[in-house]
């Protein structure tokens, strides 16, 4: 792989980040290429969302971080987060990938996620390492972060629709290979 490309993965909540993200990772792994790092997704109850899980991509370790029955001075809508969960699992799996991968994943830098000072500080961390990463971006958000991340030189920002979804994750790889897209 060349120069590391850093892309940023928005789009609207159900786009799809998650699911392009996890397909990228799975066709660098068909070309032995260590992928780390961190995905959160749904923790879906009786066919509702009730909270979100991280998973440390490498390890497969893979706890709550925010859920409706959480108690916690930290919350975003109706879920409560448990930042230990977050920098235990996910920030150790950032920690990790800037260490040992070949590629870094986070996803998702959003609202829940930024509500924890180590976890902002791991992905500043992993921003500023030469690997190439892939991060998914909440779309409306304005915390620091984000912003930071969208006016970054160094990052290409593509959003994830409905329409795109199955071909982006073909453009992704190529652009992390080096290839003209």
């Amino acid at each position: 792989m060349g120069t590391p490309v850093k892309i940023g993965l928005t789009g609207l909540p159900g786009a799809g980040k998650t699911e392009t993200v996890l397909r990228i990772a799975s066709m660098l792994g068909e070309d032995e290429i260590l992928v780390g790092g961190m995905i959160t997704d749904a923790v879906i109850e009786k066919g509702e969302k009730r909270g979100f899980y991280v998973q440390d991509i490498i390890t497969e370790k893979k706890e709550i971080f925010a859920h409706e029955d959480i108690e916690s001075r930290h919350k975003v809508g109706t879920f409560g987060i448990d930042l230990e969960v977050l920098e235990s699992v996910g920030v150790a799996a950032i920690s990790s990938a800037v260490e040992d991968a070949d590629v870094i994943v986070i996803d998702e830098v959003g609202r829940m996620e930024v509500e924890s000072p180590l976890f902002v500080e791991a992905v500043r961390e992993a921003l500023d390492s030469e690997k190439p990463m892939i991060l998914t971006l909440h779309k409306k958000s304005r915390n620091p972060l984000l912003q930071d991340i969208r006016r970054r030189d160094d990052v290409r920002i593509l959003e994830v629709t409905i329409v795109n979804r199955n071909l982006l994750p073909y453009k992704v790889v190529s652009l992390l290979k080096g290839e003209t897209v």
